[in-house]
């Protein structure tokens, strides 16, 4: 079969990373986490004091954008490529809430963007990839063969966060994670520099009442009749 791209745009917490890792291997293509990239540069802000709860030092992160190098890398033991920030594992930092709440700011920096975009393009080229994250449909690769844009309440994407975060041991409230979903979905929306929006040619997936089999089957119906084209 011919190989696409297929780009999984969508509001945080939606599951986006999941989906695209179950399909890519399903599909025997590459998968790209472009939310992990943008984690990985807010903790490195987060590291090096540029940005704090009261301050962001925008300018002092992109001077030190060259030295930052981003990676994944595939550990068979979780079956996933794990991120790496300058060499370091970084994939249980990045996950945590305190990242979370940091990362549309970072993610906001045009110059950010720039770098990052242009890394994932690279990546991209040959096509036999899933990638997920923000503007992957409308700004990384606009003529992808098939797009999707994932969807839920505020409330159900709150819920699976948190679940999530105690499964991992995090000390964290369900308001909290409610309130970082309402925040990153307000940012997200109005920032001037590629905003969140769906592409005109995105199949929209509202999975706030799918199972994540049912949402499987949905999405790998769609990828296969793309394929078949």
């Amino acid at each position: 079969m011919k190989k696409i791209t297929i780009a999984i745009d969508g509001y945080s917490s939606t599951g986006k990373s999941t989906i695209a890792k179950e399909l890519a291997n399903k599909l025997g293509y590459v998968y790209v986490d472009t939310g992990a990239m943008y984690r990985m540069v807010s903790l490195f802000a987060m590291q090096n004091g540029f940005i704090t709860s009261d301050q962001f030092d925008e300018k002092q992160l992109i001077s030190h954008l060259e030295t930052i190098d981003l990676g994944f890398v595939f550990n068979a033991e979780v079956g996933f490529a794990e991120a790496y920030l300058n060499e370091e594992n970084v994939e249980r930092e990045i996950r945590t809430l305190d990242v979370s709440n940091y990362v549309s700011k970072v993610a906001a920096v045009s110059e950010v963007r720039q770098k990052l975009v242009k890394i994932q393009k690279k990546i991209g080229q040959d096509k036999g990839v899933v990638m997920d994250g923000r503007d992957i449909g409308t700004v990384v690769f606009p003529d992808a063969e098939l797009k999707l844009f994932m969807t839920a309440s505020a409330n159900t994407r709150a819920q699976r966060r948190f679940d999530e975060l105690i499964a991992k041991g995090e000390q964290v409230s369900f308001e909290a994670i409610l309130e970082n979903v309402v925040n990153r979905d307000h940012e997200d929306t109005t920032r001037e520099d590629s905003p969140l929006v769906k592409a005109e040619d995105a199949i929209e997936v509202d999975n706030s009442n799918l199972t994540k089999e049912e949402q499987f089957q949905l999405i790998y119906d769609l990828a296969i009749k793309a394929i078949e084209l």
